[in-house]
């Protein structure tokens, strides 16, 4: 059996300046982020581009095949950022088999964002569904089958949040209620299953984020992944790369972390095939991406 390379990388988090927003789209949460992006996150996120560069430059140099990014291309979630984003990603949407993406928090940062559609206009050329009879809201779940023996499922657990200080996300119960009903299709019973959403089921204790930062129904989506024989949950939203298993779901959790915050890059090489699948950590060594095997991880069987 042939193994297909996955590369996981998350929260790029991508800004050039905010041309053309008008200033009343601060006039909200948008002021309080902005002071946090100006005095903090500009300066650990200055050579994002540069790290993106170099992430396609390892996806070349590994034989990826395909790239997923659990989301966060953005600070603010304005029009110019996500315009800036797409452009940027460019260079790591034409890996051999394509490239899967979810919304991340700061990509839905509030509801002018999701009414403009902004998301959908940029990133929904990348939007694949194979079993569209399972979408909620015509768009969530989706889940694609690059190969026979694997299946990648995205849910969107972004919102918008328009409360300062809150970053918290749920997963529509309607996408609760399909997702449950996908992964139970007899179409993904023989494959490897790879769950792809934004925020943390759990942290790398195996205890559930704070309520103002996490997933308010991280427990039903466990509970819905628990319909899956063999599979991982991939992740970003926390900054540091981790892997763990709870008891509440038998599918063990990849964290990605942010994959160009400065001093904690992390991302994932996840190899299907070949009679087992494996889960390699990586990281920034200052130039270049690298793998750490020796601490691979063994994800199935």
């Amino acid at each position: 059996m042939a193994v297909t390379r996955v590369l996981h990388v998350s929260d790029l988090h991508l800004e050039d300046g905010f041309r053309g927003v008008p200033l009343t789209s601060f006039l909200n949460k948008r002021v309080v982020g902005f002071a946090n992006l100006a005095f903090r996150r500009r300066r650990v996120f200055a050579d994002a581009p540069q790290k993106v560069d170099a992430i396609a430059s390892f996806a070349e140099e590994h034989d990826v095949d395909i790239i997923v990014c659990t989301g966060d291309y953005t600070a603010l979630g304005t029009e110019p950022e996500l315009r800036y984003a797409r452009n940027v990603i460019d260079v790591l949407t034409h890996r051999p088999l394509g490239f899967f993406t979810v919304p991340g928090n700061h990509d839905l940062y509030l509801r002018d964002t999701v009414r403009a559609g902004w998301w959908d206009r940029y990133f929904g050329d990348f939007m694949k569904n194979d079993l569209p009879e399972y979408t909620a809201d015509g768009v969530w779940p989706q889940v694609w089958f690059p190969t026979d023996d694997l299946a990648i499922v995205g849910v969107n657990s972004a919102r918008a949040n328009p409360k300062p200080h809150h970053s918290s996300g749920r997963i529509a119960d309607a996408e609760i209620d399909k997702l449950n009903l996908l992964l139970d299709d007899e179409r993904l019973r023989n494959r490897f299953v790879i769950v792809a959403t934004h925020y943390a089921p759990r942290l790398a204790s195996g205890r559930p984020d704070r309520p103002a930062h996490g997933l308010e129904n991280a427990d039903a989506l466990l509970e819905a992944c628990a319909s899956a024989a063999r599979g991982v949950i991939l992740h970003g939203h926390i900054h540091w790369r981790y892997h763990v298993r709870v008891p509440e779901s038998p599918l063990p959790l990849c964290c990605a972390g942010s994959t160009t915050h400065q001093g904690r890059e992390g991302l994932w090489m996840i190899d299907v095939g070949d009679g087992a699948v494996t889960a390699t950590p990586g990281s920034w060594d200052q130039t270049r991406y690298t793998l750490d095997p020796e601490h691979a991880v063994q994800l199935d069987p």
